[in-house]
């Protein structure tokens, strides 16, 4: 816990650019709306900052309507009082601290132009501040974009009105995320502060902080300066979360107590936060309080906060420690008593990567496109920035207002839902009507969302004539293809080899009989025989037996506790070959027990992946959880956060847990998780869950020795008994885990291997067009296979203002170019995570070279040589209707129908149990 490198890490480097990219607008800021920082190092007084603001606790104090009211009275009551203050001198004119941009947004929907406007020019002089977040959250159980794109909306005043928001905040929670910081210096935050509750937690000692304030060190090496006191007299005190519950008492407190002062050696003091769990703030207590407390030794200042940050960087910044390092999930895990709402929404996030990709590609050609999404696409960011509102347990509530808790969480999730699948849907049908087609045949397009070559299986419906065979367009050769039924209709599924990045290929449907492939692997009973692997399932599910080929027949299962692999519990079932065929063979397990569930296990041909695809079927209340036993002896874990990839152990083990002040028994799982030892190891890949355990870990210790993982499947685990009842009522859980074994550990194919059992490949009709090419096509290439691409969309303003390409290093320290496709990169810009723009991005013959810092999420905006994108080309275009192919995805709920198992293949149509 200092400053050197984060373990597993090789170095790193820190822009200075980057992290004063704000400063100046910042320090204009606090110039002009509190007390000049040359002013400030003249003063030699103490200088004490009274920040109030409200705390909103929603839908703990009242629902979700009068909160809303309450937002707009509060601003506007402190718009009037800066108003009346105006005259007075600076450290006694009124500021206040929105603690969301809900309330600006809320403010903005609401009130006229005018008031909005009046409302942006306190923004802009300082009287009136809020953070980068929408409300206060609890993030650990956050993919790391929708962390990012909950912030949007201040991306978007930013670039609108020519404002900075330099803060961000995770209040109340006991614990923190290691990678926040890197996501909130990206997005433009350079301060931070956090004040707990010190109630409903189970850490020994929350209050107790090894640092007051720090410099919170992300993976990149990006910081943030974190205001983080030890709590030592009550949550309404210094180190609560509302430290200014009485601001002249909070000012004698900090000026008089030892102990505080033992532990805060500064004399730079700020004490944040007023309205602890009230409803609504109203108060010129500060204004009055800050003239009282005024004395020839110390100066008391109404503070944003921001003014109080900029004093005590400039005076002290260059001395202060830093931290590097996770302090696990508390309240954050409340988010599992609901949890298959929360994983839709975790799909959805994944969703967006293809979504919004294909919507770039068509609106290179048809900049029109995104025109009338914009009021869903941000009621989608900002449902994404309040869907972990850190009041999601609800912990001592009941009744109506936990009803209509459940109900607004459910209305987020569908708002994210709605936007991610319609985007996708339109852009995919959109793609097809743009590419050429020479062919009346039924065609089909193979997308790949993903910045490298890939060969997988998909799939879409399929109702036309058999037999049938498929042809890949570009080279005129027959590709695997098998029919399969789920759902009660049959899909046409193929092997698709060499699939472009950020491309496609087209594929089209030929009647007749194809060539006679060999199955990709063979089944005896429970036993699946792939050239890579020999899998044995058992009748509920869990594979009881996995067998790597390529590494001498060396067995990777281990039965730990009476539990295997994707093992559920104890149980009996009926084990079925759902489809054999030249593409894949998938067993289906249906068991009672512990829960209703049904486990499809699916192998793929010339593929290493083990396709996990579970579903829970009743409602339950209960902790459950799918468990991973595996044979690797003296295991170290490294899983992905929240925008960070880490070692699950102690710092001083090598890890990033901090030793102190952290939980350890729930840690966060986005993409993956890998186990490794004795040169061999096991990737788990994690598509809808959000947290696990490893072995036997507790509250206050991590199980690094036991070679187990198990994948929270739901329940109340932040304390028993404490979170929404009942999953809210649901009964049906998709739960999907992928598997690969492996040599020795290496992060960019650990996360490559997650990202394509989640982003799998998409198939959807080729209407005829004219476009883009008639066979295949890559829109964007990377040069440096350590960098990945994280998303790639049009720029919130319009495509017109260029196309954003967010990248993910997994590697050191690089230089990578990143080119799109004929036309090139005319010139770039390095931009926030929120899109205001920072610096200009050098462009070399063509294309941006991005430079990147190890483990650095960076985000540029590219503009291309041509405006709009690719020019039309001349070519056959024929829009014949295809009624016989419909996409598929991935995702969709498979039903608990009976249905025979498909031994021919070939394209031939098998009868189902309703024929």
């Amino acid at each position: 816990m200092n400053d050197e490198p984060p373990p597993g890490i090789q170095g790193y480097r820190i822009s200075r650019r980057d992290m004063l990219r704000h400063l100046a607008a910042v320090t204009a800021l606090i110039t002009s709306g509190g007390i000049t920082l040359g002013a400030l190092a003249q003063d030699n007084r103490k200088r004490i900052y009274l920040a109030a603001d409200d705390h909103t606790d929603l839908w703990w104090s009242a629902d979700e309507a009068t909160y809303l009211d309450a937002f707009v009275e509060m601003i506007d009551y402190y718009l009037d009082l800066a108003d009346a203050t105006a005259s007075a001198p600076l450290e006694y004119q009124s500021r206040w601290n929105c603690d969301g941009s809900y309330w600006i947004w809320t403010y903005e929907q609401r009130k006229p132009a005018a008031a909005f406007a009046r409302l942006i020019a306190r923004l802009r002089d300082g009287h009136i501040s809020a953070p980068l977040n929408a409300l206060v959250v609890c993030l650990g159980g956050a993919p790391a974009e929708a962390v990012l794109r909950g912030m949007y909306y201040m991306g978007g005043l930013e670039r609108r009105f020519n404002l900075r928001f330099p803060i961000a905040i995770s209040m109340e929670n006991q614990t923190l995320p290691y990678g926040l910081a890197a996501l909130w210096a990206g997005a433009g935050a350079k301060y931070s502060w956090k004040g707990i509750c010190g109630c409903d937690s189970v850490i020994a000692n929350a209050g107790d902080r090894e640092h007051e304030i720090y410099w919170m060190r992300g993976p990149d090496g990006s910081r943030i300066l974190m205001k983080w006191n030890s709590m030592l007299n009550g949550n309404e005190s210094i180190g609560g979360y509302a430290e200014a519950r009485d601001p002249a008492g909070a000012v004698e407190y900090v000026d008089t107590n030892s102990d505080f002062q033992r532990r805060y050696p500064y004399r730079v003091i700020g004490a944040f936060g007023k309205g602890w769990d009230d409803l609504k703030t109203l108060t010129d207590e500060f204004v009055t309080a800050a003239r009282q407390k005024t004395t020839a030794a110390r100066k008391v200042i109404v503070s944003n906060q921001q003014d109080f940050f900029a004093d005590f960087e400039q005076t002290y910044g260059a001395s202060l420690p830093h931290l590097a390092c996770s302090f696990g999930n508390e309240w954050d895990l409340y988010c599992a008593a609901l949890n298959e709402v929360t994983s839709r929404v975790k799909r959805a996030v994944e969703q967006l990567r293809t979504a919004e990709a294909l919507a770039t590609i068509v609106s290179m050609t048809q900049p029109a496109f995104m025109s009338g999404r914009q009021a869903a696409r941000d009621q989608a960011w900002m449902s994404l920035g309040l869907y972990w509102e850190h009041n999601f347990g609800m912990d001592g509530r009941s009744g109506e207002i936990v009803d209509q808790r459940i109900a607004w969480q459910r209305r987020l999730a569908e708002t994210i839902e709605r936007y991610a699948v319609s985007l996708y849907a339109e852009a995919a049908a959109a793609l097809g009507r743009q590419i050429r087609r020479s062919s009346t045949a039924a065609r089909f397009f193979v997308f790949n969302p993903l910045n490298w070559r890939r060969t997988d299986r998909t799939e879409l419906r399929y109702n036309g004539p058999l037999p049938c065979h498929v042809i890949d367009v570009s080279n005129g050769a027959e590709v695997p293809s098998q029919i399969i039924y789920r759902e009660g209709e049959s899909r046409l599924q193929i092997l698709a080899a060499d699939v472009p990045p950020i491309g496609y290929r087209v594929y089209e449907v030929r009647p007749g009989d194809g060539a006679a492939w060999n199955p990709c692997a063979t089944v005896n009973g429970s036993v699946i025989d792939h050239p890579r692997y020999r899998v044995s399932v058992t009748p509920r599910g869990a594979i009881s037996s996995l067998i790597d080929k390529e590494r001498a027949n060396r067995e990777f299962v281990r039965l730990i506790g009476g539990r295997a692999i994707n093992d559920l519990g104890a149980g009996d079932g009926n084990l079925t070959v759902e489809s054999i065929g030249p593409v894949s063979v998938t067993l289906r397990a249906v068991s009672p027990s512990p829960l209703q569930h049904t486990t499809l296990i699916t192998l793929t041909r010339d593929n290493s992946r083990i396709d996990l695809h579970n579903t829970i079927e009743q409602n339950f209340s209960a902790t459950h959880t799918w468990t991973f036993g595996l044979n690797i002896d003296a295991p170290t874990v490294w899983h992905e956060e929240v925008g960070a990839v880490i070692s699950a152990d102690l710092i001083a083990r090598g890890g990033h847990y901090s030793p102190r002040n952290a939980r350890y028994d729930w840690l966060t799982l986005n993409h993956f998780a890998a186990i490794n030892g004795a040169g061999v190891g096991v990737i788990l890949s994690n598509a809808d869950s959000h947290f696990m355990r490893m072995g036997n870990s507790t509250v206050s210790a991590l199980d690094t020795a036991t070679p187990q993982i198990h994948v929270l499947a739901g329940g109340h685990v932040h304390i028993p008994g404490k979170g929404l009842p009942f999953q809210g009522g649901d009964t049906y859980f998709l739960q999907r885990f992928a598997l690969t074994t492996h040599s020795g550990y290496d992060q960019t194919a650990a996360m490559r291997f997650a990202l394509e059992h989640q982003n799998p490949l998409v198939a959807e009709p080729v209407a005829g067009g004219s476009s883009y090419p008639e066979t295949q096509f890559s829109f964007l290439t990377v040069s440096d296979p350590n960098v990945l691409l994280w998303a790639l969309k049009p720029h919130e303003d319009g495509i017109d203002k260029g196309v954003v390409v967010r990248l993910w290093n997994m590697g050191g320290a690089t230089t990578t170019a990143v080119n799109l496709y004929s036309l090139g990169v005319a010139s770039a810009e390095h931009i926030s995570h929120i899109e205001t723009p920072i610096a200009s991005a050098p462009v070399h013959n063509g294309a941006l070279q991005a430079e990147l810092a190890p483990q650095q999420i960076k985000t540029f905006l590219l503009r291309t040589a041509t405006p709009g994108g690719l020019p039309p080309k001349p070519g056959i275009q024929r829009r014949a209707y295809l009624p016989l192919l419909r996409t598929t995805q991935s995702s969709t709920r498979i039903t608990s129908a009976t249905r025979p198992p498909t031994h021919r293949y070939l394209c031939q149509r098998q009868p189902n149990a309703s024929q």
